[in-house]
């Protein structure tokens, strides 16, 4: 496709012209005014533990989770839970919500271990890519695990481990939801469901009893619902043999956190273009939220997709598998300032390492001077201590001024952070549970 001059000039003007919606000063207040409230609680753990500190809390994962199970067993006949461990995979996060009811999703063999070893009786296995030892594991242990295949090859390794072992295995099977791009690598394509299934039917050690597919970064569930409508299309073709074999249908997890998700402006498509047009925009305090579905809307559309385009051809029991949605508000970061090198630059004493990845560089999340507490914010370079450039926590501060030896609450960093940070430069901060 080629584009003329105009054209081309017509469509970076528009993408310049999208900066987003901004969040809500009084939604941003909202937030941040509870965990001031608990600062004093905040501020006797530093003391006790030192910093740099993840602060775990297990009852934000109870609270979590009995949302989560209320707004879908409400409207669904059977439905079952699996916490996404690479989320965050701290132990007590899995154990607590064990105790709550769920089950486990794990995507590796060290993932499997831990749930093992808390004595889960209800994983399953997905990912692609699984090794020989990992999947014999699992077959090991088929009367707690269900396999979910990844592709051709990992059915005929599985069913030559699990005959050497003498065990029948529970499988379901992933359905890729993109097969073009790098989504491509999860699972088959739709198109190949009746043939897996004819060739897995074959074979003495595997019984294949459901399916699963996932979408990502689901603000909305139009993206389930766009492929629940494929694949009931594609089970009203299937032979009443197939179709009789699913007992479960998994539609994996995705779901974002209620507060949606916050960028800086930089973050947006208009900063992205800003920055390859070499004028970056700036950190000015206007940030950008993307509004969330609450999930008692994402569950009521869901079981309305569900009672619409799979429940006519296969009544089952239906499979989510959370873990974001779970995890994101029950860890924090708390971090102290050991130098204030100008009015608008301080230097913490953790790096982001802690979290694995250059996150605040694109979101956004409000950091509050616990030692100094305002619901005002202001403009400061809070970086952290290694090595690089990139190592960001955020570029504006709660509080009433800030300075050396000042304790920092950085809120929700439970999910896809602690399971990401890295040994690099830095040690990496202790986690406590309060």
């Amino acid at each position: 496709m080629t584009f003329s001059l105009s054209q081309l000039q017509q469509s970076l003007a528009d993408i310049l012209s999208q900066t987003g919606q901004p969040l809500p000063a009084e939604a941003l207040l909202d937030f941040v005014r509870p965990f001031f409230d608990r600062r004093d609680h905040y501020l006797e753990t530093a003391r006790f533990n030192g910093s740099p500190l993840y602060l775990l809390e297990p009852a934000a994962l109870n609270t979590n989770a009995e949302r989560l199970k209320t707004a879908f067993e409400n409207i669904l006949p059977a439905v079952g839970f699996y916490f996404a461990v690479k989320s965050n995979h701290h132990p007590e996060v899995a154990r607590t919500l064990l105790k709550a009811g769920f089950g486990l999703d794990v995507s590796s063999g060290l993932e499997l271990e831990m749930a093992l070893d808390l004595g889960a009786r209800d994983i399953v296995f997905s990912g692609p890519g699984k090794r020989d030892d990992e999947l014999h594991l699992a077959a090991a242990h088929a009367d707690t695990v269900v396999i979910l295949l990844d592709s051709w090859g990992e059915m005929h390794r599985l069913d030559a481990i699990a005959d050497k072992l003498g065990q029948t295995v529970r499988c379901g099977l992933r359905l890729t939801v993109n097969p073009e791009g790098l989504w491509r690598k999860f699972g088959i394509p739709i198109e190949d469901l009746p043939d897996f299934m004819r060739t897995a039917s074959r074979s003495r050690r595997i019984r294949l009893t459901g399916l699963q597919f996932h979408t990502s970064w689901n603000l909305s569930p139009q993206p389930q619902i766009a492929f629940i409508q494929k694949l009931g299309r594609t089970l009203a073709a299937l032979s009443s043999q197939w179709v009789d074999a699913i007992e479960w249908i998994d539609i994996g997890g995705g779901y974002w956190p209620n507060q949606g998700e916050w960028l800086h402006p930089a973050a947006t498509a208009a900063g992205r273009l800003r920055e390859a047009l070499g004028c970056p925009m700036r950190p000015h305090g206007h940030h950008i939220r993307l509004a969330a579905t609450p999930i008692e809307t994402f569950a009521a559309q869901l079981a309305s997709a569900l009672h619409k385009h799979i429940f006519p051809i296969k009544p089952c029991r239906i499979c989510i598998e959370p873990g974001r949605w779970v995890s994101h508000d029950a860890m924090h970061l708390l971090i102290r300032v050991v130098d204030k090198k100008a009015p608008d630059l301080v230097i913490a004493d953790a790096g982001t390492n802690a979290v694995g990845w250059e996150r605040f560089e694109s979101d956004y999340f409000p950091i509050l001077n616990l030692s100094r507490p305002a619901l005002t914010e202001h403009p400061c370079h809070i970086l952290g201590s290694l090595c690089t450039p990139h190592d960001v926590w955020g570029y504006f501060y709660f509080g009433d001024g800030i300075q050396s030896d000042d304790i920092l609450l950085i809120p929700t960093q439970g999910a896809y952070t602690y399971s990401l940070r890295q040994q690099f430069i830095k040690p990496l901060p202790k986690v406590v549970i309060i």
